[in-house]
């Protein structure tokens, strides 16, 4: 019966990764390379990457992707939706958890949650039957280093660029530089933020890693000769801030009963204006905020009720013992949190403000524990000793009393 029933809705799961028909179908013109080659990229850690599948046969209908940590090791990871694998928010995802756990195929694009320096590797868009199609080459930089307009002036573009002790080698390192974001905030005083990822030009990159044209790759890309000396170095991402302001769009004029019906809604008050979102969360437990609806491209800023949490004093990195930061993928984290952390915090996107989320902080909140959790591996550990210790105590009695009944009819016999 499950089998009929699947192959009933199987077309049905199918037509999600067809192209619509109004629109051109780029893998009927486009083919797949007939020798594997990868794609070099780098992306910045904590941010959410997408890894289209440039190239497909038109009779191939669903994808699967493969990662390697290394071309031909026997540890591969099949990343694939077939089970219903989804995730939908970022915030919902952990810096630690298990890429299996981070990653959404949507019309044949991988896409994967705050990427972090572990998952650099190689990803093959293939199926599940062993035919490979497109790869990447990915290398996640972390932030090694953040730059403000009153320290910027004190590196000169020589050191930024590359030491002194690797000029005169035949590969040249450099940072480059994505354009400054939209000021963050308008009618006050906002941030900018610019995103440098460290690469390498050389003419000694290896044949399998395509570049379109000039001979450049990641810092951290296996294209790079080992014998470099680059893996495992300090290079990493830079982030530049500096201030802005920029004056706020004319707001379109709401009727009263309009206002009304959205404040009796709870939607929107007619100070902000904006979407109310609410979320209670225990203390002393880790807080991670994402800003409906933002994108790692866009300038995202928050506030605590009115006082701005400017990057310069909350950016991830400036001080290692912080408790609230900010991370180059625009997450709010509060770690952990406290019954002082109770209030409002608005986000604001492209420079508009977005939405508010009203934080409740709760002394107890009863939560499931699954196996797994640390508390449920510690009592299954204390009831495994008692148990072992009530019975090593059971049998030691059984002994010494077998061994006292034996000895007392020994005696008994010996009388007699």
């Amino acid at each position: 019966m499950q089998v009929i029933c699947f192959l009933a809705f199987f077309p049905l799961l199918l037509s999600a990764y067809e192209a619509p028909e109004d629109k051109e179908d780029i893998f009927a013109s486009k083919a797949c390379p007939a020798f594997l080659i990868f794609e070099s990229s780098a992306f910045l850690a904590d941010t959410t990457i997408e890894l289209p599948c440039h190239c497909k046969p038109e009779e191939v209908l669903s994808v699967v992707w493969y990662y390697q940590k290394q071309i031909g090791s026997v540890n591969t990871k099949v990343l694939t939706d077939f089970e219903g694998t989804t995730v939908v928010e970022s915030s919902k995802v952990g810096r630690g958890s298990d890429l299996r756990s981070r990653f959404t195929i949507r019309l044949f694009s991988l896409l994967i949650f705050r990427v972090q320096k572990d998952d650099s590797g190689h990803y093959i868009c293939g199926t599940s039957s062993g035919e490979f199609f497109y790869g990447y080459s990915v290398d996640v930089q972390e932030v090694h280093r953040v730059l403000f307009p009153w320290n910027l002036q004190q590196t000169t573009p020589a050191q930024i660029s590359e030491p002194s002790a690797m000029r005169n080698k035949p590969f040249h390192v450099f940072t480059s530089y994505r354009p400054w974001s939209k000021c963050d905030r308008c009618d006050i005083q906002g941030e900018q933020v610019r995103v440098g990822l460290c690469y390498v030009k050389t003419n000694y990159l290896h044949v399998r890693y395509h570049s379109e044209s000039d001979p450049v790759a990641p810092c951290g890309s296996r294209a790079i000769p080992q014998q470099f000396g680059l893996s495992g170095s300090a290079y990493g991402a830079e982030v530049h801030v500096r201030s802005c302001h920029a004056p706020c769009p004319p707001k379109p004029k709401t009727s009263q009963e309009r206002q009304a019906l959205l404040k009796f809604l709870d939607y929107g008050d007619q100070a902000s204006g904006v979407p109310i979102h609410f979320h209670n969360h225990p203390v002393d437990l880790n807080l991670i905020l994402t800003c409906p609806g933002a994108k790692p491209q866009y300038a995202v800023a928050w506030d605590k009720g009115s006082t701005p949490l400017y990057r310069s004093q909350y950016i991830q990195g400036l001080n290692k013992t912080t408790r609230v930061f900010i991370d180059p993928g625009h997450h709010l984290h509060i770690r952990p949190v406290r019954l002082e952390d109770k209030g409002s915090y608005f986000c604001w996107l492209q420079g508009k403000l977005s939405a508010e989320i009203r934080l409740g902080v709760n002394l107890h909140l009863a939560r499931s524990r699954q196996i797994s959790d640390p508390e449920s591996v510690y009592a299954l550990q204390v009831i495994f000793v008692c148990y072992i210790v009530i019975t090593v105590l059971f049998l030691l009695t059984v002994f010494v009393r077998f061994v006292w009944q034996l000895s007392k009819e020994q005696k008994i016999a010996a009388i007699k």
